[in-house]
């Protein structure tokens, strides 16, 4: 048994220690709440400037309270009947997209998880290789048109189904966390691959399909390049696209005027640039709560081991 025979220098080295450790918990915590500070408050500041009056925003009166309270910015865009045409393009686009895009990628994933899949590595490098090249957006366009899905609303969740970034991932998950035992006990007992693939495999990848689908769902609903591209009619037009065009012609608008006309035109159209923003985000902020359990856990299993 040790005896400590000088119980002074320990309890020297204890406070010691709480200071030291105190010291950098305060620098720890000093940097992290900069850090978030600089990430929230762009947001923040958004949200008060299309509640506060353009003037003030323009005049740099809004910091931290909004300045003349006002909802023109959003009424503007409500009385625009298109956003409401928009939402609902948006809300199908991106439920299709989801669906459509597990039923594609998750299956491949899997397969190319198998390790006794028959030329294994030559299929995964067919998938790679298309990360890095691709065939660019003219003969994109043209294939889109002679498929037949130009301007239709196939166009915007069946031409980039695949995603070869989310396979890997998956395909990832699947290697980690699905064990080759599970497999060969289910077979024992005549479950087939496919059977084993939907009763088994998917229930327990909860957390991968949670972190795809968000993944997906935010590229369709952020989307406006594809509809610009390759859509026309205006009651197929998703959120992003009415809103830019909103955007663009409350501008224009802003430019023909001269003098204070032209300096409340801009004001306004700024005030409907803000609104748009919280109009465009505030639907997928609120469906996050829900699968961040998920994301967080599947992206930190789908990351390990490459």
């Amino acid at each position: 048994m040790k005896v400590n025979v000088n119980p002074s220098i320990d309890s020297m080295d204890i406070k010691k220690r709480k200071k030291y450790f105190s010291v950098f918990d305060f620098v720890n915590y000093t940097i992290s709440f900069v850090i978030l500070f600089i990430i929230v408050y762009p947001v923040y500041f958004v949200v008060i400037a299309s509640f506060s009056e353009p003037a003030a925003v323009s005049t740099g009166q809004v910091w931290f309270f909004p300045r003349g309270f006002t909802l023109d910015g959003y009424v503007a865009l409500i009385e625009d009947g298109n956003i409401w045409v928009g939402y609902r393009n948006t809300l199908l686009y991106s439920g299709l997209g989801v669906l459509i895009h597990l039923v594609v990628n998750i299956p491949a994933a899997y397969v190319l998880s198998r390790r006794d899949l028959v030329f294994r590595k030559v299929l995964t490098f067919y998938f790679l290789f298309t990360m890095f090249f691709s065939g660019g957006l003219i003969p994109t366009f043209i294939t889109v048109q002679r498929l037949g899905l130009y301007n239709t609303i196939w166009v915007m969740v069946l031409p980039f189904t695949v995603s070869v970034y989310n396979i890997i991932v998956a395909r990832t998950f699947f290697m980690n966390s699905i064990p080759g035992e599970l497999r060969e006990s289910a077979q024992m007992d005549g479950c087939g691959n496919i059977r084993f693939f939907i009763q088994i495999v998917l229930p327990l990848s909860k957390a991968i399909l949670a972190v795809i689908a968000l993944w997906n769902m935010v590229g369709h609903w952020n989307s406006y390049f594809n509809a610009l591209i390759y859509l026309q009619d205006r009651a197929l037009f998703p959120l992003q696209l009415i809103l830019r065009r909103i955007l663009i012609q409350n501008e224009m608008q802003g430019m023909i005027g001269t003098g204070e006309a032209l300096d409340i035109a801009m004001r306004k159209a700024n005030l409907i640039r803000y609104s748009a923003i919280i109009v465009s985000t505030l639907p997928i902020m609120c469906v996050y709560p829900f699968v961040q359990k998920y994301f967080n856990q599947g992206v930190m299993i789908g990351a390990v081991k490459g």
